[in-house]
């Protein structure tokens, strides 16, 4: 402990629980009884804890030279715990905050507590741990706030390792970058002006249980930590996410509900106002949004007043003194300086003359400062200010240090008021005033004149000009152009290879069917800048026309492609992520996807205070905003949609806050904006083909039994490798429900895939007809032919042909093709099939000259085989000498065969006696009927000796 000059003790933060006084080893300084040095604390002789003094040393002190860093122990949440053996260290707390139906548990001091302010906050299992912290040194003042968002998810937090090479989180994903977005955009606004220190927030999911999403808990465990850390903010703040479920708002609802939400909102705030929205749904109503953001603007309000009691418990105080605004003169000086040829410059409409000669102006301005001696581009800093140096009384001796080792040291230090050149102005210091002196004068030429600075009113839209199918290779194209602004927007389709996987810690990868990317280039505001790796604001604002196009889309049952649009900003003075929805719509309907409606998406902005410039105070809603009047603006409220309802909105504020009266407002005016865009969209020249471009892909799905898809992969993929070789195709994707997809340049190879395909996983039913069918085998009581790879059956030898066969082989080989038809499964599932229910009917008049009919179609089946066949059956006529008068004669030999009834036919009638039985059993079995047909006509015995007999005769 130390004493300070009224005898009370001052809690000090030592490095270690050991003595804050330093020790020395043999002239050495011990390293671990050093505790932290740190020049953020460096501030003049009143300490910015109010109660609290640094100290200098008394005469005749021992020789040391020490920092000493304060800490005051009863403001920054009272003495030790248990946990923390320093006393430095504030005691651990945790509290439960009500957010919707449950709790979630907020605690700090248990993790991070040499952060300027740590939280792990817990929603079910779900644990995110945020810690902020912020430089010693002060960074050069510039227009924004220098805050760092970094968020993680830790693939350990769901029991997993990540899946590539290096199994360490790397770069950020996509989805972490936008959630750092969600936390960076309500945090910026709270921050106060003129603090420069840089702040860093990091945020990690420790643990995650599939059920609790991290985004809205992260955005919430970021406002706890900076209210509880010394970086001066306005106000806490917490976020929470709404779900509609049929006409019930949720407050931040389970993975598992938010999957039959028709809303996703995420709102961000204070307890007095709404800082952030980012939301999509389904073309839901205004009415129905501002309801949903009423609901989580309370769910807000309550969170954050259970942050500011515990703020109070165990917060830091606020580094205020930190804070350097420019002189209050310059802002005179400035405004006498330019204040008229400023009001000229804004008038200007063209964007890039505009900003040059805005440049211009500057110069001037900094020019004539600088020869009235009121500015010396030399110094960096010219106000008197106080700044902290280390220095040691001359009555002391010198410290000796070994090796030079002064480490982070608990050493007393004397802030000395050190003064630059004695001039009034820096040069940084006359650029941001003369910025806000032109974001002033932009904002009154709105109010009092009603006219922004390119001419138009306050809810006038920008000429818009759009066509399409300017790129004649790509699947869809248009080129969209709202004033300064436009959007090439390319579509493409593909099949599932092209889908973008998404790697989280669901257990199983995402696969994203349609994904928008946004490219911003520095050429489009005509400026030289870094090309690479997409920036967060390009990934964000993809993100956000992604989600405004995805409801229009068709389900993937309607149509199976993969969908990629680009969008490449080619000009941009504002709202080019509202163009990108534009442009991306027209693609996909030049690229023939066929989408539910048109969609349209404006960007709105707004004038808070117009009382300040002479106005009523009602503040002053502008639609389609430029650049500029982003810049100077209160907000920017971005929405997409149709004229029935919105598909996305996202709004970020730049003041205080708004409240629902001003939604209200901004969501009505830009509806109307909405409906003039569509309008204008309709007359696109040339209009979208709505057709499938020729060098588009074709996808042919078809629908097989699910426990036959493996029949198509093959064992290691090898048959369905082997289709698409042997038809060409590009791609052939199977699912487990039995979905199959080919996808090829050209019909004919989906022709033979889906033939292959189908033949390999049919199902076989008794009066199929198969034709072209390979004989694989041939055995003593039939042959066994191939329907379908793999699938085989038996043709018995009597199905083969209407007539006697001794022998398969007198009539066919292993190779020939024949056509049969299935006429039995059996309880094996074997099949059994017939050639001869094929064959033409006899007549039964002319049975015999059928049967040689027959014979003749039978030898033409097998040609080899001819020759044999009518050797051995002498009943048979060669084809060649078959006609019509042969069949006469053969008619007038049966009659008279039968009246004369000579022995010569009786012999003949005996000869062929031992063939009749064979004869009749071959035409006219028992299950001849069942197999082949109801209609096929029966054939008497008596018949069909008499044929043969006469045929036999006449031979």
């Amino acid at each position: 402990m130390l004493i300070n000059s009224g005898g009370s003790a001052v809690s000090a933060r030592p490095h270690s629980a050991r003595s804050p006084l330093p020790r020395f080893v043999h002239g050495r300084r011990h390293r671990s009884a050093v505790p932290r040095f740190s020049s953020r604390s460096l501030r003049a002789k009143s300490s910015r804890f109010g109660s609290l003094s640094l100290l200098l040393p008394a005469a005749g002190s021992s020789n040391r030279l020490r920092v000493v860093r304060a800490v005051a122990g009863a403001e920054a949440g009272g003495s030790a715990s248990p946990f923390d053996a320093s006393p430095g260290f504030p005691e651990p707390l945790s509290v439960k905050i009500p957010v919707g139906d449950r709790y979630i548990l907020v605690e700090t001091g248990h993790m991070g507590r040499q952060a300027s302010g740590a939280v792990t906050v817990t929603d079910g299992d779900t644990v995110i741990y945020t810690s902020v912290c912020l430089a010693d040194i002060p960074s050069e003042p510039a227009d924004f706030f220098p805050l760092n968002v970094n968020y993680q998810e830790r693939f350990s937090a769901a029991g997993r390792t990540s899946g590539g090479f290096y199994k360490r989180e790397g770069r950020p994903k996509d989805h972490e970058v936008l959630i750092c977005r969600l936390i960076d955009r309500p945090l910026r606004p709270t921050m106060l002006k003129g603090f420069y220190h840089e702040t860093q927030v990091l945020s990690w999911v420790l643990s995650y249980d599939g059920l609790h999403t991290p985004d809205s808990l992260a955005v919430t465990a970021a406002g706890i930590a900076v209210a509880l850390s010394e970086v001066p903010n306005s106000k806490a703040i917490a976020g929470v996410r709404i779900g509609l479920v049929g006409d019930k708002f949720i407050v931040n609802p389970t993975t598992k509900e938010m999957e039959e939400s028709d809303l996703d909102l995420l709102l961000a705030g204070t307890d007095s106002a709404i800082l952030m929205i980012e939301g999509y749904c389904n073309f839901l109503s205004e009415e129905k949004l501002l309801q949903a953001v009423e609901v989580g603007q309370e769910a807000v309000q309550a969170i954050c007043k259970e942050v500011d009691v515990l703020v109070k418990k165990c917060g830091k105080p606020k580094m205020l003194d930190a804070i350097k605004l420019p002189p209050s003169e310059l802002y005179k000086h400035v405004e006498d300086i330019a204040g008229d040829e400023l009001l000229k410059v804004l008038q200007i409409k063209g964007k890039v003359p505009r900003r040059k000669s805005l440049v211009s102006l500057e110069d001037k301005v900094l020019t004539i400062l600088t020869e009235k001696g009121y500015v010396s581009k030399d110094a960096t800093f010219v106000a008197a200010e106080t700044i902290p140096d280390m220095e040691v009384d001359e009555d002391e001796d010198e410290e000796v240090v070994v090796d030079g080792e002064i480490d982070e040291g608990d050493v007393h230090i004397k802030p000395v008021s050190r003064k630059s050149t004695p001039l009034f102005f820096s040069e940084v210091d006359v650029k941001l005033v003369f910025k806000e002196v032109t974001s002033k004068l932009l904002r009154r030429r709105i109010v009092e004149g009603g006219k922004r600075s390119d001419g138009r009113t306050p809810d006038e839209i920008r000429p818009i000009n759009s066509r399409c199918g300017l790129l004649p290779r790509a699947h869809g194209s248009a080129l969209f152009t709202r004033g300064e602004t436009q959007s090439l927007a390319v579509a493409t389709l593909g099949d599932r290879q092209m889908a973008q996987r998404v790697d989280n810690l669901v257990a199983d990868d995402e696969l994203k069917r349609f994904y928008l990317q946004y490219s911003f280039p520095p050429s489009c505001v005509g400026e030289v800048g870094r090309m690479g790796a997409p920036s967060r604001r390009e990934i964000g604002h993809g993100t956000l026309t992604e989600r405004a196009l995805e409801p229009i889309l068709p389900s993937e049952d309607d149509f199976p492609y993969t969908i990629r649009v680009e969008s490449t900003i080619t000009e941009s003075n504002g709202s080019s992520s509202m163009a990108s929805v534009c442009g991306g719509c027209l693609a996909l309907q030049d690229a023939g996807v066929p989408i539910k409606s048109s969609i349209a998406g404006i960007a709105m902005g707004m004038v808070l205070d117009t009382q300040e410039f002479g106005g009523d105070g009602t503040p002053l809603i502008l639609s389609d905003i430029t650049g500029s009047e982003d810049a100077s603006g209160d907000m920017d409220f971005k929405v997409a949609g149709n004229e029935d309802g919105v598909t996305a909105f996202q709004m970020d504020i730049k003041v205080a806050g708004i409240t629902l009266p001003i939604m209200r407002n901004a969501l009505l005016q830009a509806r109307d904006g909405r409906k003039r865009i569509l309008a204008e969209m309709a007359n696109c020249s040339p209009p979208p083909s709505k057709s499938l471009s020729k060098h588009a892909p074709l996808i042919h799905v078809m629908k097989v039994k699910p426990d036959k898809i493996n029949l198509i992969i093959g064992s290691g993929g090898k048959k369905v490798k082997s289709i698409i070789e042997e038809t060409g195709v590009e791609a052939i994707e199977t699912q487990d429900d039995g979905v199959v997809k080919i996808t090829a340049k050209d019909l004919s190879s989906i022709e033979r895939s889906k033939a292959i395909i189908s033949n390999l996983t049919m199902v076989p039913t008794i009066g199929d007809i198969y034709r072209n069918c390979e004989i694989k085998s041939i055995a003593p009581y039939g042959v066994f032919v191939e329907i379908a790879p793999g699938k085989e059956g038996l043709c018995h030898i009597s199905e083969l042909s209407s007539n006697w066969l001794a022998k398969a082989e007198d009539a066919f080989k292993v190779g020939d093709r024949v056509d049969v038809k299935l006429i039995e499964i059996n309880d094996k599932g074997q099949l059994r099939f017939s050639r001869r229910a094929l064959l033409p009917d006899p007549d039964p008049k002319e049975f015999g000259t059928q049967q040689t009919a027959g014979a003749a179609g039978e030898e033409s089946a097998s040609a080899p085989s001819t020759d044999k066949v009518a050797a051995k059956k002498v009943v048979f006529m060669p084809k060649d000498n078959f006609s019509e008068e042969n069949i006469e004669q053969t008619r007038d030999k049966v009659s008279v065969s039968k009246v004369t009834g000579s022995p010569k036919s009786i012999s003949t009638e005996q000869t062929i006696q031992p063939r009749k039985k064979a004869i009749k059993r071959l035409v006219s079995p028992a299950k001849d009927k069942a197999y082949i047909g109801k209609d096929r006509p029966k054939m008497s015995s008596s018949k069909a000796v008499s044929s043969i007999s006469a045929n036999d005769e006449s031979t």
